[in-house]
This record gives C-alpha cells, structure tokens and sequence, in this order.
C-alpha cells in the first residue's frame, strides 16, 4: 500500500470518527489479505447512524449510478418481521457491513452495502425511541475490485439469489449488456436486471446472457441437418466461461446490429404472448404469458436467429411468427400437448423443461416454422419432434463412422 492511500484512509478514519463517535475508545484498524481492503468494527448509536447512512448504494457510483447492487427489500419475510420485533424490544444487532465514501451523497458518508434489513428495523425501532449502538463492519478508500468483493461477501450469509451475484458481477463489467438490453426493450428505461427470476418479472443476467450466447452459436452453423444444435443455457452465480470468451470473440458484440434487430423481434414476440393472455375473455395463464422466458425458448430461438441471419426471406418469416399465428404466438396450449414417445409420463410438454434433448426439439421446431411462416401447429410440433430424433440417429451413425476411419 503506497503512501498516498495510507493518507487518505487515516484522513477518512479521523474524519469518521469525528462524525459518528463509536463507542469504542480506541479503534483497531484490519487489512483484509485477501483484497488488502482496510476496515475496523465498532459499535454506533442508532439515530447517530440512520441520520448518516443510506443503503441506496450504487455498486460503480462513477459509470453506472442509476444501478444498485443491493437485493430488494423481503417485506413479508417471517424473519425480517421478528427483526423488527426483536429490535424494538431493545435487541442490538452486528454483522452490518458499509463503506465509508463521501465522494457522492456526502450527506450520508456511510454507505450500507450488507445489512439493509437490520438498518429498516432500526428505524422501525428508533421511531418507538428505542436507540441502542449496534455492530458496524466499516471498510475505507475501496476500489472497484474491493468493493464488488464487499458486497459479495456481505451477502454470503443470507439466501441471496444466484441471478443477483450475475448482476453484481455484470455491473462491475460495464453497462454494455444492460444498455444493450435496454435498447432492444429487454428492459424499461433505466429499470435494472432482476436480482431473482420470477415470472413476469424484468429480463435477469443469465436470460439476457442465454440470449446473446445462441445468436452467436447459431451463426457458426454451417450444415444444419449434420451438426449438433442444441444451444447452451449461461452459467449463473459465478463465471461464465462461454460468455467471458464470447466477448474475447466479438469484443463490440452490442453493436452488431443482426443481434440488436433479434432482440428486438424476441421482446416483440414476447410482448406478443403476454398480450394475448391478457385480452378479457382469455384463460389467464402465467405460464403461457411468459413462456417466451422459458430458458429453453428463448436459447432456441435466439440459436434460429443467429442460423438463419444471412437467409432473409426465412429469417422474416421467423420474425413474422406474431403475425402469422392464429392465436398466441407460440400456442403454448400446443406446445403443452406436445409429446414424444420416449418422453417420460410426467413430462408436462415441449417448452417445460431445459435440458439439451428440449432446446434441440424447440431449435428444429422454429427452423422449420421459418420454412413456410405459417406459424406454430400440432402438425408442425410433430415433424419437428421427428426431425429432431432422426437428427440424433443420424449424428451418431456419423460418429460410428468417423470411428471406423
């Protein structure tokens, strides 16, 4: 550590504990090895710490202020209620992580990154005059790297959602996915990933990923009938080694305006099946409604996309399934029926499931509605079961063969 960062963090230090006046006399100053981040734990006074912290904290306050990595709030939780219970019968509580920044919001240098249920419930509590000093984990002059590792390891003892660590870790990254998605009516204007996938709710990480990574899968196919074409789903809570070298690959892949023009014909046709379930006089179905997001829709014809870019007229014709449908765009009552005789009985029809054996069969469904644009039927379901089956028996006479070379 240079001196210049040692002299910032004793100037935050001294100037902390000016403001918020820890119990503590004198104050034991850490390095966490791991990160060489610099924090100290002390105990403060409630209203001395709610008029001075905030947990509306942006994760890359320079770039991408609007964006939080913080979870939502679980209102309703039964824990989160005997929190609040427990803090206005005088419990203390510890285990609240923050950093203390004033380069934004210098009116409230405290900055919660782990523990936003406990600070509502001290506030709760401080509202019926119950001030107690409670535990804080207080980290100083972090950077960018520092400070996503914070928030990850604030998080790591409660059930925080695999889909929020993907937007944690993509923030980081830069805002290129999220202004891609943005562009293309993935996402509302300045609305952010779902930090938890749940139907009807935002485009999270991992779907967005999922979409981007079979366009470009689908464009290298050079023999359809020849080649394994089952698509990928993306990796989620950790690295995602298909979506690190993807952008090794295509380094301005948000820029590729095939891609952009694909994701906007999927929010339209998503936009589509939602519509339809919510006329008056329709079986209101959630499933059906967003069944564009099953992960296994979306990579199949996001992989269709990408195969037939350079084909125009099929490629309009995959574009055109909202048009050419006689109900919603991908009769998802048909898709229900759907069924193989190898499928097992508590198979609950095509577009259900995830694995590879379903995206290949949804994958040879939409390449062949793009043969006559006549949209998604029981007959059409069938032959593309068929086809999909006859596929794998020939790919692996193709290897028996090699073998025999």
């Amino acid at each position: 550590m240079d001196d210049e960062i040692k002299k910032l963090i004793v100037h935050d230090i001294e100037e902390f504990l000016e403001c918020f006046q820890p119990i503590e006399n004198n104050l034991y100053i850490i390095i966490d090895k791991c990160t060489n981040a610099v924090f100290c734990e002390c105990h403060i006074k409630a209203d001395i710490l709610l008029d001075l912290c905030t947990v509306d904290v942006p994760l890359d306050p320079d770039e991408q202020s609007d964006y939080r990595a913080n979870r939502e709030l679980v209102e309703d939780s039964g824990a989160f209620l005997k929190m609040k219970m427990d803090a206005k019968n005088g419990r203390v509580f510890s285990n609240i992580v923050a950093e203390y920044n004033t380069d934004f919001d210098e009116s409230h240098p405290l900055k919660i990154v782990g523990g936003q249920h406990r600070i509502k419930a001290i506030e709760e509590a401080l509202a019926e005059d119950v001030c107690e000093y409670h535990g804080v984990k207080i980290y100083f002059n972090l950077n960018m790297e520092q400070r996503l590792d914070v928030q990850l390891i604030s998080n790591t003892n409660i059930a925080v959602s695999s889909d929020l660590l993907d937007r944690m870790m993509e923030t980081v990254k830069g805002p290129e996915l999220r202004e891609w998605c943005h562009n293309v009516g993935l996402l509302d204007a300045k609305s952010d990933f779902a930090d938890k996938k749940q139907r009807g709710d935002s485009i999270t990480v991992r779907e967005a990923r999922t979409f981007i990574i079979n366009y470009y899968l689908g464009s290298q196919i050079k023999e359809f009938e020849k080649e394994k074409t089952d698509g990928i789903i993306a990796k989620t809570g950790g690295i995602d080694d298909d979506w690190e070298t993807l952008k090794i690959d295509y380094p301005d892949w948000w820029k590729n305006e095939q891609l952009l023009t694909a994701g906007r014909e999927f929010a339209r046709l998503a936009n589509k099946q939602k519509e339809y379930y919510s006329e008056d006089g329709k079986k209101v179905s959630r499933e059906y409604a967003d069944k564009a997001f099953n992960y296994a829709v979306l990579a199949a014809w996001a992989f269709v996309a990408g195969l037939l870019k350079d084909n125009k007229v099929r490629l309009e014709r995959h574009y055109s399934l909202p048009e050419n449908s006689k109900k919603d765009p991908l009769n998802a009552e048909a898709l229900a029926a759907a069924r193989h005789k190898s499928d097992p009985e508590n198979y609950r029809g095509l577009g259900t499931r995830t694995d590879a054996k379903e995206r290949g069969r949804l994958i040879e469904l939409f390449y062949l509605q793009a043969e006559k644009g006549q949209g998604i039927g029981k007959s059409l379901i069938t032959l593309a079961l068929s086809k999909y089956f006859a596929k794998q028996a020939n790919l692996e006479v193709i290897k028996a063969e090699q073998r025999m070379k």
